[in-house]
Parts: structure tokens; sequence; C-alpha cells
């Protein structure tokens, strides 16, 4: 269980791109940190995240889980729990799963609500998804304790 104080980090799960958010140290407000990008086939970027972590202490993490709309899971699922206990061995720190269904077309209608277009914006787009899906699980912890 990750702890209820100190910084949390949340990975936006996807096939090319990792959306990456943190919050503050008291977990009320998540802001977008960047992406981790793997080449195509290729594993999780585990060295550029285990920096991150470095520069980045923090007290947990949670891992995006892909979801269908109609809540059954899916391969990518399969594959988020993989990484999500991959992240756990090899960093010693919790992990916790989290809903990311809407988390993308949250931040895409963000973007064009403030005026910005979304082409050419991978990066950022995934960010955001990646902080919309931390805002979400803070707030959902903060509501249930």
């Amino acid at each position: 269980m990750i702890p209820r104080t100190g910084r949390i980090l949340a990975l936006d799960w996807g096939l090319i791109r990792f959306g990456v958010a943190r919050s503050d140290e008291t977990q009320v407000l998540a802001s977008p940190l960047g992406t981790l990008t793997r080449r195509a086939g290729k594993r999780f970027p585990m060295p550029p995240f285990l920096a991150l972590l470095e520069a980045e202490p923090v007290v947990g993490i949670v891992v995006g889980l892909p979801i269908s709309l109609e809540g059954s899971e899916t391969d990518s699922s399969t594959a988020a729990r993989a990484l999500a206990d991959l992240v756990g061995r090899r960093t010693g720190l919790p992990v916790e799963m989290a809903d990311e269904r809407f988390t993308t077309a949250i931040a895409l209608d963000a973007v064009r609500e403030m005026g910005g277009s979304t082409r050419g914006r991978k990066e950022e787009v995934d960010a955001l998804a990646a902080t919309v899906l931390l805002q979400q699980y803070l707030d959902h912890r903060r509501e249930s304790a």
C-alpha cells in the first residue's frame, strides 16, 4: 500500500510512450513530468525510469490499467500488470493499479478547451493523461479516507 504522505509517481501505460506525472508531498495535486518512450517492440525503458526516480524520490507508483469501455481486461491490461510487477520488483516501492479509461480523452479535451491544438503534441498529451490518472487516484484516496 502506498503511504499517505510523500510524492507519488504515475505511469499512464502506452504501447510506445508512457506518460509520467507526480504528486506533491501532501498528495493533493498532480502535475505532468514528461514521457518515457520505448522503441517499437522493445521493453519498458527501465534505465531512464530509474534515473527519474533518483531525481524525483517517491513513496509509491501508480500504473494505469487500460481496460475496455465495458470494464473488462484486455491484452494491454495484462501488459500493464506485468509492467507494474516489474516496476515494483526493480524499485522496491509499492505499486498500485488505477483505471485509466478516458484519461487520454480528458487530456485531449483539456488542451482543446484551452484553445490549443493536439497536433504534434503526443508527448504533452501523454504526460497530461498521466496527470489526470494520478489526480483521479489522489482524489479517490482522499474521498475514501
